[in-house]
């Protein structure tokens, strides 16, 4: 269990880092006026999203095999008050984010990003607030 703890939190963190810094290329996009800044920002996009594809992928994957063993080990664990429902809620609101996050990626690779720079920065910020209620759920399990 512990190994599939470790595993969870070390592509989790590959997830985040692409989160975080994904929305920051875009803005550097959108602000970027010579063509081939904007061309290297859009290579620098499809291969962090690539990364960070992994990252999810390999989170949820640990995550769902950890789940699987706490439900198997210790089934009252998980259902003692909320904060397991919560956190998934928040997982999956992250989910969305990153569905998001690579529906903008794909307008700026196809020149069709109409977001602002203000808006962007914004959305950065996000996952940020994500991580602070998950963090919180899983720690302190406040419910």
């Amino acid at each position: 269990m512990l190994w599939l703890k470790a595993f969870h939190i070390v592509f989790m963190v590959t997830w985040f880092a692409g989160l975080f810094y994904l929305p920051r290329l875009l803005v550097y996009f959108v602000e970027a006026a010579e063509p081939d800044v904007r061309g290297r920002l859009k290579v620098m996009q499809r291969r962090l999203l690539v990364m960070t594809h992994i990252g999810m992928a390999l989170a949820v994957g640990f995550g769902l095999a950890l789940t699987s063993w706490w439900m198997k080990q210790a089934p009252d664990y998980l259902v003692q008050g909320h904060w397991f429902h919560a956190k998934m809620t928040l997982v999956v609101a992250l989910l969305g984010y990153h569905a998001m996050l690579a529906r903008l990626v794909a307008q700026a690779r196809q020149d069709q990003l109409r977001r602002s720079s203000r808006w962007l920065r914004w959305f950065n910020e996000v996952p940020s607030v994500l991580l602070i209620g998950i963090v919180i759920l899983v720690v302190v399990k406040p419910f």
